[in-house]
């Protein structure tokens, strides 16, 4: 198939990790298309379709918060953070096979899922680390294991850096730790034409641009089901966000996130997916370089790409409970 460099970047795609860390996006809000011009839907309907016994609703910093707590009270805590374009059901599969020994805390970051809306005041006074810390405080948990996927990842850096003793190890599964470069990203003509009717359509994603997407993440396309794919659409079809990525983590220009990697001295574990056609194995080598007063782990995996929680969550769960079994054998 022919494939074609992107002269723009993927709409939303990962862009978050482009901006300043522990600061906020600088300039005008995003623009948005009018709900009209789309099949949007509002935070209402999201609801009203994705919301389960298990979903809670909580309001941190001014923001309402959706979030899942799941599995035993008194067993160790895994607080799992999603990326970029996710929400919390990037964890499902993991949640699923470990929740009967685990005690697991997700949350939608605000902004995507069905968690609220960022007001003015929020965007510019609110960190992205201050939500995941306030709802740590407000349940009361006083140590976890973090888990993050690309930018959540990020989110468990600086929050091990701010609060050591809260955060005990770190999962981390393709975060960036280097201003990230989509120059050397060759996209297959589909997905270049997905890109260009976004455009055309004020930024809008249809329903095939999302099987592009995952499937250009993905290591093997075939791993990502009909349901995660109809998941995406959905909540990237939630009516357009005046401030989309205010409170996720991002790397930025480097130069804060080196300093805070470096305060980080809780264990961590890389879980990486080396067939990520934006952050491959040798993100690994430097995100190891940059966590340098932390123990390092690792274990890559060849055939997997951007999202190893969605895509080979069984293996995932499997690597999690030997990592954290090995550092607390009686659970």
């Amino acid at each position: 198939m022919k494939c074609l460099r992107p002269v723009l970047l993927v709409g939303s795609m990962l862009a978050v990790c482009v901006m300043a860390p522990l600061a906020h996006a600088q300039g005008a809000p995003a623009a948005a298309a009018p709900a009209a011009a789309h099949p949007y839907l509002s935070i209402e309907q999201l609801r009203a379709k994705y919301r389960d016994p298990a979903s809670r609703f909580m309001t941190i910093k001014g923001v309402e918060v959706h979030y899942k707590d799941e599995g035993p009270r008194n067993a160790p805590v895994l607080y799992m953070v999603h990326g970029s374009v996710s929400t919390l059901r990037t964890w499902d599969v993991v949640t699923a096979r470990l929740k009967s020994r685990y005690r697991i805390i997700r949350f939608d970051i605000p902004g995507y899922g069905l968690s609220g809306r960022i007001s003015d005041e929020v965007a510019q006074n609110v960190q992205p680390v201050e939500i995941a810390e306030g709802l740590l405080d407000a349940l009361h948990v006083k140590k976890v294991t973090f888990v993050g996927v690309s930018s959540g990842g990020t989110m468990g850096m600086y929050l091990a850096a701010k609060r050591p003793e809260l955060v005990e190890r770190l999962i981390l599964s393709n975060t960036p730790s280097d201003p990230v470069d989509t120059s050397h990203l060759v996209m297959p003509k589909s997905f270049v034409d997905g890109i260009a009717r976004a455009k055309a359509n004020g930024g809008f994603n249809d329903r095939p641009y999302w099987d592009e997407y995952l499937g250009y993440f993905a290591g093997d396309p075939k791993r990502i089901s009909k349901k995660t794919r109809d998941e995406y659409y959905d909540f990237n079809r939630r009516t357009p966000e005046k401030y989309p990525v205010a409170l996720v983590a991002r790397i930025g220009d480097g130069k804060q996130a080196a300093i805070e990697m470096a305060k980080v001295k809780a264990p961590t574990f890389l879980i990486w997916g080396a067939a990520d056609p934006l952050l491959p194995e040798i993100a690994a080598n430097h995100i190891a370089r940059y966590l340098s007063n932390a123990t390092i782990s690792r274990v890559l995996m060849p055939d997997v790409g951007h999202y190893p929680p969605l895509e080979v969550g069984d293996r995932f769960a499997q690597l999690i409970a030997a990592y954290v079994e090995a550092g607390t054998p009686k659970l």
